[in-house]
């Protein structure tokens, strides 16, 4: 159905050719809605070379290719992030071609979003704006001809230590949890993946006989789906053994569910995607401070920094490019911290016992001559 209604927004066309997602909004009749498509259509069916390329396009038009294009090249949580940041643009812009949206408009929406949430997510949004804008400039493209972000500096923020928790609060997280979730935490703490990447796992990436796990990520330069292996500790390996044994042979992913799909109206079969709510009730269950998915990562990182694995050794299980990356993730305070802070003591303490009773005697004179 290419002409639907949305309750309380109006009427929009959208359908696919060769590839290419085309849409309009919003329409107050369904007559106007389909008028509208039938006009995009005829302009898409004629010759290549009646065609002109545009040097300017509609800001719903230049959201949706970005979006299609985010879809395909990158995580799936940062799908997610530009599809949220995106909705609430188009209710600011969805009339105006891009070249009518000026960089006054969008600090003066900034600035509304970081007095309103947080100066942290007006920053994310400029970086997901301005790569939108960047998108349709790109020469292949040539959709727009400025980017209005261009100038606009990001909102000073206040940066604090993450939170890390606790092993004892980790396995009272984890003994809270039913066996398929538990099960779930623990792969997620003993592999230090991230939750899309445990997402996508499947039988075919678990190596029993030189147990070991691959995993994937998005998070490269380029998009593409970079595998690397991270070896199975023997916590993880009696877990995921017990899952093989008693595993629907149909499915092949280690953690997926049955959940209705809102646009087919049906029930499928498919790996979990997104679990936001699990964890507020687990570590509201378990007593003990919130803290999400990610966390585990930064535990298991801290923990292996603690017992001297090699930072190197850390930022390969990661699956980072920069060292820096993965110093962030640790958050102990290594022996060296240590060591230079008692030679610091040491100094003080050593300095403070050469003061003579003399010396002393002279520097309360001074004062008490300086308070006359």
């Amino acid at each position: 159905m290419s002409v639907y209604s949305v309750k309380g927004k109006g009427w929009r066309w959208d359908f696919t050719l060769e590839g290419a997602r085309h849409t309009g909004a919003w329409f107050k009749t369904k007559t106007e809605a389909k008028k509208a498509e039938s006009k995009r259509r005829e302009e898409l069916a004629k010759p290549k070379e009646e065609t002109v390329t545009p040097t300017d396009m509609a800001f719903l038009d230049l959201v949706n290719k970005r979006l299609d294009h985010v879809k395909a090249y990158n995580c799936g949580r940062h799908y997610t992030d530009n599809l949220y940041y995106a909705r609430r643009w188009v209710k600011e812009w969805k009339e105006l071609k891009c070249s009518e949206i000026s960089t006054s408009m969008i600090e003066s929406y900034l600035l509304k979003r970081s007095d309103q949430v947080s100066p942290y997510t007006a920053n994310k949004e400029l970086r997901c704006m301005r790569a939108l804008f960047n998108f349709g400039i790109e020469p292949q493209r040539g959709w727009v001809t400025k980017n209005p972000t261009k100038g606009i500096k990001f909102f000073p923020v206040e940066r604090r230590a993450r939170y890390v928790p606790s092993k004892e609060d980790v396995l009272r997280v984890i003994l809270a949890a039913d066996l398929d979730t538990r099960d779930y935490l623990w792969t997620i703490a003993l592999t230090m993946g991230r939750m899309s990447e445990v997402n996508r796992l499947t039988w075919n990436d678990v190596n029993f006989i030189e147990r070991y796990v691959v995993l994937y990520t998005r998070k490269k330069r380029g998009g593409h789906l970079t595998p690397r292996k991270v070896p199975m500790p023997e916590k993880l390996h009696d877990a995921l053994s017990r899952r093989y044994a008693s595993r629907d042979k149909g499915k092949p992913w280690v953690f997926w569910h049955r959940y209705k799909d809102k646009l087919r109206d049906k029930w499928v079969d498919g790996p979990y995607l997104e679990r936001k709510k699990i964890m507020k009730t687990l570590c509201k269950k378990a007593g003990v401070r919130y803290f999400r998915f990610h966390a585990l990562r930064h535990f298991g990182a801290s923990m292996l920094d603690q017992a001297r694995v090699p930072i190197s050794s850390i930022q390969r299980i990661l699956g980072h490019e920069n060292r820096s990356t993965t110093e962030i993730y640790l958050h102990s305070i290594g022996e060296a911290e240590r060591e230079a802070m008692t030679v610091l003591d040491r100094e003080i303490n050593g300095n403070s016992h050469t003061d003579s009773h003399t010396e002393k005697t002279k520097d309360l004179a001074e004062v008490a001559k300086s308070l006359n």
